[in-house]
């Protein structure tokens, strides 16, 4: 008799244990997976960020040459002799801030663009960390010593 009131309480320990390990590795395996999410908006953050450097250089370099061409331009038009020649200096400032202004708006739209697709992987990521996670028994086993 006291085989079996041993027998229910080493079966329960066993049990317990095995609970026990499998917490422990969907533990590990969500950390796992964890890990993998944060190193893919790592490389993805950084992709975007290169791009919109990348987009933001180039349309500074193109906004600081036509500020350059609009103070040639101005010089220009003050040295200019004729009023013919002063007017047509005038229109080709104005062209020139006209460019310069559409630049700076581009530069503009392009940082709301790099913001936009930032939120959308942000968005990306947080869909991807609501892990879910089941416990199924599959089978059990079951022993008698005789």
């Amino acid at each position: 008799m006291q085989q079996s009131s041993v027998f229910p309480a080493f079966v329960s320990d066993i049990e317990s244990q095995l609970k026990a390990v499998a917490q422990v590795r969907q533990n590990e395996i969500s950390r796992v997976i964890s890990d993998r999410n944060a190193q893919f908006f790592e490389a993805e953050a950084d992709k975007l960020d290169g791009w919109a450097d990348d987009l933001k250089l180039g349309l500074e370099r193109e906004i600081k040459e036509l500020d350059r061409q609009i103070k040639e331009a101005r010089r220009a038009a003050t040295a200019a002799l004729t009023l013919e020649e002063k007017l047509a200096g005038q229109k080709q400032i104005k062209t020139l801030e006209s460019q310069r202004n559409d630049r700076r708006r581009s530069l503009f739209d392009a940082q709301d663009r790099v913001d936009k697709q930032r939120d959308e992987l942000i968005s990306q990521i947080e869909a991807k960390l609501t892990q879910t996670s089941s416990l199924q028994q599959l089978f059990t086993v079951r022993w008698r010593i005789v």
